[in-house]
């Protein structure tokens, strides 16, 4: 109603819909460098299907399991690592939160420091080389994607050691928030631990 009220005004001209095809037909869907973002996402949904994200969480809690805090900096590190691959905030935040807050919770972490981490994982994605805000951005200001994805990769590795070091500093001074998991529960050491963390962060590394 506010649309056809805004016509009738003349605060609006419908010339401005006449357009929107040629926008959409003319530069958008020819743009070359936007044809990545479909593919990008399509590569994310498959990665995170093949239980991908579930075994890196899995070994890297057991990595860090003995010290505090370990938990949350697994989810800080698959968070980067996912970031890379699927491009898409929602999916991630989803994707940890499901595999990831059961067992935090079960442990004693403080609730209010889970859905921290998990929020504040997810929107690593923004930052961290290739996503897709950075090659849309790219379009736009008429740089290249390489020289976008250069000037990100120091902010997006500075926002996870700003991440690391609360949960370290939490460890310190609160170390009830974000106790280490108990011996009985680590399931995996020695070369059985390190290989199933390669087994998970290598692929993810070779498609980066």
């Amino acid at each position: 109603s506010f649309g056809f009220l805004s016509i009738y005004l003349g605060f609006f001209d419908l010339n401005f819909l006449q357009a929107i095809p040629g926008r959409i037909f003319g530069s958008v869907l020819s743009n070359e460098l936007l044809l990545a973002i479909p593919f990008f996402t399509f590569m994310g949904a498959i990665l995170e299907r093949c239980g991908l994200a579930e075994d890196m969480l899995d070994s890297m809690g057991q990595l860090f399991g003995p010290i505090r805090g370990g938990l949350g900096y697994s989810v800080i590190i698959v968070g980067f690592i996912l970031g890379a691959i699927t491009g898409t905030v929602a999916a991630q935040v989803i994707a940890m939160a499901l595999i990831s807050m059961p067992v935090m919770i079960r442990y004693g972490y403080n609730i209010r420091y889970i859905t921290g981490v998990l929020a504040a994982s997810g929107t690593i994605t923004q930052l961290v080389p290739p996503s897709l805000v950075l090659i849309v951005l790219a379009d736009q200001l008429g740089k290249s994607v390489g020289d976008m994805y250069l000037g990100a990769w120091g902010p997006s590795v500075f926002q996870i050691l700003l991440f690391a070091g609360y949960t370290f500093l939490l460890g310190i001074f609160k170390p009830s928030h974000v106790p280490a998991v108990p011996l009985e529960a680590r399931t995996l050491s020695g070369w059985a631990l390190w290989k199933k963390c390669l087994l998970g962060i290598i692929p993810s590394a070779v498609l980066i």
